[in-house]
């Protein structure tokens, strides 16, 4: 099924109305939807190289209204929105964090995983519905969507504008994994700064 997904999603890629798509694919993949954007960026940013930074802002904007649809979902649909956080395995994170909110320290972990999530290939989706459920902050929900999806795709479609095919390898081959230790990286950089003011 994943399959046909993905390859439905490089055709919707190819489509004259490509941009619509993209911004269709985005919203739904930060609620519900298993494939990421990036499938439609990638070869997008390569046949429409001028129009990278357009690409972009779909991608982030429709993204981060998307994330705001699984916050609602998680807030005032918590059966469904479980069933899809036990789809991806994730629900005994879930409760623990919920647990950890009442000692104070949990505002700050889910800060950061929000952000990683945002930015790596994480399942995205289930970060976005665990916010409603636990009543994280909407509008410092909504910013960091903001930020960790732009970051992402803004780095996907300049580095499709620059490097074409080859970078279209490297995202099939050890994206993931470069994303993962990216997004680690920042959100480290972040804490030392929050701490160092503090």
């Amino acid at each position: 099924m994943l399959k046909k997904l993905y390859q439905k999603s490089l055709k919707l890629a190819a489509h004259k109305s490509s941009k619509f798509f993209l911004g269709i694919v985005s919203f739904i993949e930060s609620s519900f939807f298993p494939i990421p954007p990036d499938v439609m960026i990638v070869p997008m940013v390569i046949a429409k190289k001028h129009d990278y930074i357009k690409i972009f802002l779909i991608a982030t904007l429709s993204s981060t209204l998307g994330g705001i649809l699984g916050y609602f979902i998680g807030l005032s649909f918590f059966d469904f929105g479980m069933n899809i956080v036990e789809f991806y395995g994730y629900e005994d994170k879930v409760i623990n964090l919920k647990n950890k909110l009442t000692d104070g320290t949990g505002f700050y972990i889910w800060f950061g995983a929000l952000f990683l999530a945002g930015f790596t290939p994480l399942p995205f989706k289930v970060f976005t519905i665990t916010s409603g459920m636990i009543g994280f902050n909407l509008f410092i929900f909504s910013f960091i969507c903001l930020i960790s999806r732009g970051l992402r795709f803004f780095i996907v479609s300049y580095l499709s504008f620059r490097f074409g095919n080859t970078f279209n390898k490297f995202m099939e081959t050890g994206a993931a994994k470069w994303f993962s230790l990216l997004g680690i990286l920042i959100v480290a950089i972040f804490s030392l700064i929050y701490f160092i003011i503090k």
